[in-house]
């Protein structure tokens, strides 16, 4: 037994090639779930305002923020340990979410769920990447790896669809809860430990300023419809965000191991890849929001129908890496960057034509599947273009900053759609029931009662036999109108992203020698996340 465990690995064990790939699809699956479910959510908890915009960020926002920090805990501490802890508290959170009796308890559980796929997504790559030893090996465990990721993105809203249609939301939890559970123990029986402390030191006050900064930023963008945006809560949180943002920057520049190397901002090509990772990554998951609210709370579709747009858009992203590597080395990455974008922007531009009536889910298959392709395009790209554009040995930070500000655009995809469209949707429908004649006095008073107290979501969700019931013709258009402009601002988004990169690395991104492409494609897989 000692010589066998003495003896050097010349390949990397399966066992914790299977215990990274199931946690980093759990990972997945507990992201994504949620967006099949926004109906039954507004159906069966009955939020009001932003909430239920925060069952989806609660999730993203201890992933954004903790899981460059995870990394390192998993460098100096063993990464079996984190890889262990962290399904365990994907199952609790999940646990807690599925026994809710009421929305706040679900925030709860989606948050320490979040914050477990914080140690899951970069302890697992981490892990497979320290057990192999040759550039051939890492690349093919890190393409199991990346297609674990997207197995998860594919199976989240099949597993939400059928839990949700045949049982409910709750049971979709507890599927997942025991899908981590899983996790956990293969990874305790199965998992190879690893760590590597040389050089590496938590960053406590970056951690801690940029984590209370991006909250108070999420917190004034989702509250500001429902409190107003010039309530004192909403501008507190803003300034907030605005004060410990700036003391982010002065931590950073004074920590012996920062979270993020200001630095890199120097190279012009790199910062601008930096803003098309944030704006690039916001269109996409801003898209599968909107997508997700139209389909649910506001056309009350079933959670298996709601399900299949959503099995089209993730499912394309697992097709196209053959294509999309043969494509990063004949292209430059900036080419296929623009033209990823390019398409996100013509997806979006389509799903806001479409008429909030119209239920027919064909009607959505053009404009999931330029977003899903253009997606599949942009994550391939995104990392290429950043790690090519630094010197090497700073193309490990660059991978890691690239993520960092990935996760900042997903976190924020969500919240921006989410206010844009309830504001102008109040408006509106606001407008609308103040010009009505067709409304009698008591249905016009009860409406402006529930609008008031639930926003136009819970208009909408008002039974047609009640006084307020009918004024929901009036908050379907209103949230029509409200959600089209979030996909004009998405489809915006990823259009300024594909004009900067055009006009600003005409000539500059990918530029890497050859050893550095293959660093940058295997690390591409970190974009996936």
């Amino acid at each position: 037994m000692s010589d066998a465990s003495a003896a050097p690995r010349t390949s990397l064990p399966l066992g914790t090639l299977v215990a990274g790939c199931l946690a980093v699809c759990l990972a997945q699956i507990g992201l994504a779930i949620p967006a099949t479910l926004n109906g039954l959510f507004q159906d069966h908890l009955h939020p009001v305002g932003s909430q239920l915009t925060w069952i989806s960020d609660a999730f993203l926002l201890p992933m954004a923020v903790l899981e460059l920090t995870f990394g390192v805990l998993g460098d100096l501490f063993g990464r079996k340990r984190l890889l262990v802890g962290g399904a365990a508290l994907v199952c609790a959170g999940e646990v807690v979410a599925a026994t809710a009796p009421g929305i706040h308890q679900l925030w709860a559980g989606q948050a320490l769920a979040g914050l477990g796929a914080a140690a899951l997504f970069p302890t697992s790559l981490a892990m497979i990447a320290a057990g192999t030893h040759t550039g051939a090996q890492r690349a093919r465990a890190i393409a199991v790896w990346a297609s674990s990721l997207s197995t998860g993105g594919f199976l989240a809203p099949l597993l939400g669809g059928i839990t949700g249609t045949y049982g409910s939301w709750r049971s979709a939890f507890v599927v997942v809860a025991a899908v981590a559970a899983v996790s956990s123990l293969v990874s305790l029986w199965l998992a190879a430990n690893s760590r590597s402390p040389e050089s590496r030191s938590l960053d406590l006050g970056g951690q801690i300023t940029i984590g209370v900064g991006l909250f108070a930023l999420l917190y004034a963008v989702v509250q500001g419809p429902t409190d107003g945006w010039g309530s004192a809560p909403v501008v507190v949180a803003f300034v907030i965000a605005a004060v410990f943002v700036g003391l982010f920057v002065a931590a950073e520049r004074r920590a012996r191991s920062p979270l993020l190397r200001l630095d890199l901002f120097r190279n012009r090509s790199f910062a601008i890849a930096s803003v098309v990772a944030v704006v690039g990554m916001f269109s996409f998951l801003g898209t599968a929001y909107a997508t997700s609210i139209r389909l649910g709370p506001i056309q009350h579709q079933s959670p298996m129908r709601t399900s299949l747009p959503f099995l089209l858009l993730n499912g394309i992203t697992p097709l196209l890496p053959p294509l999309t590597s043969r494509l990063l080395h004949r292209l430059p990455a900036r080419t296929l960057l623009t033209a990823g974008l390019a398409l996100i922007a013509a997806g979006d531009f389509l799903a806001a034509g479409l008429d909030v009536g119209d239920r027919n889910l064909t009607s959505l298959i053009l404009p999931l599947a330029l977003v899903g392709i253009g997606f599949a395009f942009t994550v391939s790209s995104i990392t290429a273009t950043a790690v090519n554009t630094v010197p090497l040995p700073l193309a490990g930070m660059a991978s890691a900053a690239t993520n960092l500000l990935r996760d900042l655009g997903f976190t924020l995809g969500p919240a921006v759609v989410g206010a844009v469209a309830l504001s102008q949707a109040a408006s509106r429908v606001t407008s609308s029931l103040a010009t009505s004649s067709s409304l009698t006095a008591p249905s016009r008073a009860a409406a402006h009662e529930v609008l008031e107290e639930g926003g136009p979501l819970a208009l909408n969700s008002a039974p047609a036999s009640t006084a307020p019931g009918a004024a929901r013709s009036y908050a379907l258009d209103a949230l029509g109108h409200g959600y089209a402009i979030g996909f004009v601002v998405c489809g915006s988004a990823a259009l300024f992203s594909a004009l900067l990169v055009v006009t600003a690395l005409r000539g500059r991104a990918a530029q890497g020698s050859a050893p550095q492409e293959e660093d940058g494609m295997e690390r591409t897989a970190l974009t996936l996340g």
